[in-house]
């Protein structure tokens, strides 16, 4: 029983990372052409109130469930499981309607905070989600609980297709009409909330066809509740504002500092003395940078996904030393291809810049913006591991360290340096949390950079893999692809990755950066290994 249990919860583990992975290739690819239908200041427009959309998602995929399902599977009683959920959706209802009245209601202040007065239609748009909000949050803990993992992995693919469709439906009326660019944002925000409608409807179906597999009717509400005081009000919400708020608080990391920027970059351009239209041009041609770290961060974490239920089933078991040998090669895997994502965009910036986005504008802010992918990949390692480990007070004083750090870094250069001085910022902010995780963490998770050499051997891949992208960039550029267009430049992008991949692996292959376990749990690599054995004689 408990075996088939495990098999249960692995195979949901990896179907919800599967999920989240596809979320994450859309919540980054769509705003690539989204950008260029709509324009940098159309960008601009859309992501000022980007980030209040997705900390609602967070709230309801990433952190209430979560905090919902943990206290679900610790209780083994189906009938207080019952009443905690009713429980949970009426506190979580109220939160949410707050939430909506706070925003909606109090939209112009807002918008005049953020420095742009012409917001509060998109601000009172992005509002509805959080109605929304406690049925996803309930209804996909409560399945997460129970180790029911696919209604929650539907409903999020879901979501975050219709999400896209109506933003990229808006953006396609826009340029056929020309109208308002913030009639058509606020349009676009409209998207989530008819994401979470759909996901909300898949979610209750799900709930309704299944609800008598797990959740039998209450027989005696009111003895359940007094032999289980993990349902009680008190309880409840008492935990609810403590363990649930902080585990939202750290699974909306990047969210948090792009929300300073909403409140602290346009203003401070404007202070500088930058003129509003170019401020807005500005700030949209930052916000490229976003995109390119989502998509950056899921080839420097998604291969390293698996060790996470690995690490919670040996510290579960009290199997200390698999723990640390997962969060070693965690930390080990994910540094490896962060710094190689990291390493090969600054060698093709440029040519991706105008791939993307039709022009080569601000390549050195978005240069140092991208330093992102490494630090924040990294960080979410250790975060994962001290999760694993049931431990979120470190994680949330290196949180409140690096917000603080990134919200005064802004206030001091963004008038003197612009977007470069909010670049700088964000780079501070994170490596504050990273130093404040590496310092409080177990002296095998602070060593695992020098042991072996690993963090030389790693630069020196890193400058490998910078000098050749860039030669054969530069003599792509000079000598074939010669129009400097923007097909030319995704030909120069393509070529050089695919040769940059190449040269990576053979480095990393040839100094032993992974052992053999590492390289096995990694897909594809049993196939590589088995076509280069002479590599690979020496892999412990």
């Amino acid at each position: 029983m408990e075996n088939n249990r495990l098999k249960q919860m692995m195979k949901g583990a990896l179907l919800l990372s599967l999920a989240a992975f596809i979320s994450k290739i859309l919540s980054a690819v769509y705003r690539v052409p989204f950008q260029n239908m709509v324009g940098n200041t159309g960008f601009y427009v859309y992501q000022q109130v980007y980030p209040i959309y997705g900390i609602g998602m967070t709230f309801a995929l990433s952190g209430f469930p979560v905090f919902l399902s943990k206290m679900i599977a610790e209780t083994p009683d189906s009938w207080t499981r019952k009443m905690m959920m009713k429980r949970s959706l009426i506190i979580l209802g109220a939160f949410g309607f707050s939430l909506f009245l706070g925003i909606y209601g109090f939209s112009s202040q807002l918008a005049q905070l953020m420095g742009d007065p012409d917001l509060k239609p998109i601000l009172q748009s992005v509002s509805w989600m959080f109605l929304w909000m406690p049925i996803l949050a309930t209804l996909r803990g409560y399945f997460q609980g129970n180790y029911r993992m696919e209604p929650t992995a539907i409903s999020q693919v879901a979501e975050q297709l219709v999400r896209v469709g109506a933003i990229l439906f808006a953006a396609y009326l826009y340029t056929k009409t020309k109208g308002d660019l913030y009639a058509m944002g606020a349009n676009a925000m409209s998207g989530a909330t008819v994401g979470a409608v759909l996901a909300s409807g898949l979610l209750l179906a799900a709930y309704y066809k299944e609800r008598q597999n797990f959740c039998p009717p209450l027989r005696d509400a009111g003895q359940a509740i007094k032999q289980a005081p993990a349902a009680q009000w008190g309880r409840l919400i008492q935990r609810y504002a403590t363990e649930g708020a902080t585990i939202c608080l750290l699974s909306a990391i990047l969210v948090l500092f792009q929300l300073i920027d909403s409140f602290t970059l346009y203003n401070g351009l404007l202070d500088g003395g930058t003129a509003n239209d170019l401020a807005k041009n500005i700030k949209g041609i930052y916000d490229r940078g976003q995109p390119l770290v989502q998509l950056g961060m899921v080839v420097g974490t998604g291969f390293s996904a698996s060790f996470i239920p690995m690490m919670s089933r040996a510290h579960a078991q009290d199997r200390q030393g698999e723990f640390t040998r997962s969060a070693v090669s965690l930390l080990r895997m994910t540094s490896v291809f962060s710094a190689a994502a990291v390493t090969g965009l600054l060698a093709i910036l440029p040519n991706v810049n105008n791939m993307l986005f039709g022009d080569r504008e601000g390549v050195a802010v978005l240069s140092v913006y991208i330093l992102a992918i490494f630090a924040a990949s990294v960080m979410t390692a250790y975060h994962s591991i001290l999760q694993s480990l049931g431990q979120y007070k470190i994680s949330l004083v290196a949180l409140v360290a690096g917000l603080a750090v990134k919200f005064f870094g802004n206030l001091l250069l963004v008038e003197p340096l612009g977007t470069m001085g909010a670049s700088i910022a964000l780079i501070a902010g994170l490596g504050a949390m990273l130093l404040a995780l590496w310092l409080n963490s177990e002296r095998a998770l602070r060593e695992v950079w020098f042991t072996d050499r690993f963090l030389l051997k790693l630069m020196a891949g890193c400058a490998v893999l910078f000098v050749a992208a860039g030669v054969l960039r530069v003599g792509l550029e000079r000598y074939l692809f010669t129009d400097g267009g923007r097909l030319a430049d995704s030909a120069i992008a393509a070529v050089t990755v695919c040769a940059g991949v190449g040269v990576f692996l053979w480095y990393i292959l040839k100094v032993k950066l992974f052992t053999l376990r590492e390289w096995v749990s990694i897909p594809f690599g049993k196939k590589l290994l088995r076509k280069l054995p002479d590599k690979t004689s020496d892999l412990k």
